[in-house]
């Protein structure tokens, strides 16, 4: 991939459907090359080659964000293909088990817990740390957390989910400590919601496509040097915390 030298590279993870795809055939069709992190070999292999059907310059990453080697290995693969990276969306997350009153918060499953947070925050983290000394190699490298308002305390949208809702509250407020440590650098961090988007995630019973729950997340993965830093933002703006 010589011609990865010349265009900007983004990674998107969980990019094998849904919003994830969206965002990588988004960004893929305003010059992006495009980096599919999907744990799934067939689904990102199939990913791969629907954005490629596209004219979108795209090749497939192994990435399980639960695990450090796959993302360590992930990491070596883009510095191997690519060099650096320009934009990061941690887009992989999960609404964890509900049935048996698994996120009711007076009968709440920990275990539940412990899972959704592993992907949901962790795996942010994991890949984030993982993915910054290729971050600073670019020239205007920003960082897409894709957050929820569920995740809102201001808000509290949606059904009642003790697991997943807390999930998105701890990513926001992991996303603004990002963003305050890397105030003084090029690396812009911030916040995507999608809204509420017909995908597997629910039951393709939403108003909203794949392609308008990636907007924001395109917007801010595209953000000039003076734009916001460490918020949290919708396709109408400020999403309050």
């Amino acid at each position: 991939m010589d011609r990865v030298n010349n265009t900007k590279i983004a990674l998107v993870t969980g990019a094998n459907k849904g919003i994830g795809f969206a965002i990588a055939q988004g960004l893929g069709a305003i010059g992006f090359t495009v980096a599919v992190g999907a744990r799934d070999d067939v689904r990102r292999k199939e990913a791969v080659e629907r954005l490629r059907a596209a004219d979108i310059d795209a090749w497939g990453v192994a990435l399980d964000v639960t695990s450090d080697d796959s993302v360590a290995a992930a990491a070596a693969a883009i510095e191997e293909t690519a060099g650096r990276l320009d934009v990061l969306v941690n887009n992989a997350g999960i609404a964890g088990r509900t049935d048996g009153g698994a996120q009711d918060p007076t009968t709440l499953d920990l275990d539940v817990v412990r899972t959704v947070l592993d992907t949901n925050v962790f795996g942010v983290v994991r890949v984030t740390n993982a993915m910054l000394p290729l971050l600073r190699r670019a020239d205007a490298p920003r960082i897409v957390n894709m957050s929820s308002n569920m995740g809102s305390l201001t808000l509290q949208t949606g059904p009642i989910m003790a697991a997943y809702a807390p999930s998105k509250s701890m990513l926001n407020s992991v996303t603004a400590q990002y963003a305050r440590r890397l105030a003084d650098t090029n690396v812009i961090v911030n916040a995507a919601c999608p809204g509420y988007v017909a995908t597997d995630f629910t039951g393709f019973n939403a108003p909203r496509t794949p392609e308008e729950g990636a907007a924001t997340a395109i917007r801010l993965a595209t953000l000039p040097d003076d734009g916001p830093r460490g918020g949290f933002f919708d396709d109408g703006g400020v999403v309050p915390w």
